[in-house]
């Protein structure tokens, strides 16, 4: 374990020794299903002569990361989550960075959990025990240490051996593009969305159901916060929506026995003040743009649809890979414009290249 900002600058200036640009694999983990507000608890690290752990809550300058990261090639394994991680903590990412998932999905690989690719390619099965530990919690336990070190122990390797069928097949291009373009979502994401109270199944609600379920969502974040926990903890999502679907018809609310007096009060003073609201208030409901759903269209949707498959038999790929049907019916609407919506590779496939 790499605990102190000393041990963490010898650590990447060995790593980085006699290459100009340092290759590296990396996992992250965080506090998300323990706390209110996530935090970074560890890092693993893995070069090719060793795999190590980086503990940033003890570490006091992670600087010496940052920059390691600024110029290295990282291989991580369903990256999206720990690019969005560095990016909160660095503020930026790392120039490249490849993903074993997708160069395993690329080669027609149905199951590319980490543990299934490690199996496939090492003979080797991982324990999932430690999958929801609290990481903030000190001292790690073998257990957590030797799991969190399996995370990224394979990577290097198991990415040269997909780099190699990728480039038999043809495909190495396809990863290459479709990792940059992973990379460039997380970089262009809004993190600070102020409407985030716009969860899944919001959409099938009225307008007063929708300041009901704002009002709630608020309630809810706000007890999750003074109580240090995860939002979850508090209500999931799908009783949100069941509560602002109930307040909306004027139903009763029964809340769970457990709620504190306390909790229970601030509850009911949330749902009094939606009371109070004027209707110039109430949130609008979101409206997509609606298509015209014509026989032409359809036959176009279709067509595109044909192709992909043919497309997805050929390459023994998932045809979800080549494009989602809605990204098909927004090309096909003229709602998007394929080089927009599609990498070149995808086109290629569906014979939209230009």
């Amino acid at each position: 374990m790499i605990d102190t900002t000393d041990r963490l600058v010898s650590h990447l200036q060995a790593s980085r020794q006699g290459c100009d640009a340092p290759v590296c694999a990396i996992d992250t983990e965080a506090d998300s299903l323990h706390r209110y507000r996530e935090s970074l608890c560890l890092i693993q690290f893995a070069d090719r002569v060793d795999s190590v752990l980086i503990d940033p809550l003890a570490i006091e300058d992670l600087s010496a990361m940052g920059a390691y990261l600024a110029e290295a090639t990282v291989w991580m394994h369903g990256a999206d989550y720990d690019m969005t991680m560095f990016k909160r903590q660095f503020g930026a990412l790392p120039p490249v960075v490849y993903d074993t998932q997708i160069g395993a999905r690329l080669l027609g690989v149905r199951r590319f959990g980490l543990g299934d690719l490690v199996s496939r390619y090492f003979g080797i099965d991982l324990s999932k025990s430690s999958q929801k530990a609290d990481w903030g919690k000190r001292p790690l336990s073998p257990k957590m240490i030797e799991y969190a070190l399996n995370d990224v122990r394979y990577l290097l390797e198991m990415g040269d051996i997909i780099v190699a069928e990728l480039k038999t097949l043809g495909r190495h291009e396809w990863f290459e593009e479709s990792c940059a373009a992973a990379r460039q979502r997380v970089l262009d994401r809004d993190d600070s969305k102020e409407e985030n109270w716009r969860i899944q199944g919001s959409g099938k609600l009225e307008r007063f159901g929708l300041v009901c379920l704002c009002a709630l969502w608020h309630w809810r974040d706000a007890e999750a916060k003074a109580w240090d926990r995860p939002a979850f903890m508090v209500a999931p999502n799908r009783q949100l929506l069941e509560w602002s679907n109930d307040l909306a018809s004027r139903k009763n609310i029964s809340l769970p026995h457990h709620f504190r007096p306390a909790r229970v009060q601030r509850f009911r003073a949330a749902v009094a003040a939606v009371e109070s609201l004027a209707e110039s208030d109430w949130p609008e409901r979101l409206t997509g743009k609606r298509r015209k759903l014509d026989r032409d269209f359809e036959r176009k949707v279709d067509a595109l649809i044909k192709t992909r498959q043919q497309a997805a038999e050929k390459f023994d790929i998932e045809g979800s890979l080549i494009a989602p049907r809605s990204v098909l019916e927004s090309i096909v609407s003229g709602d998007a414009l394929p080089a927009d919506v599609l990498l070149g590779w995808q086109r290629e496939c569906l014979g939209l290249a230009v």
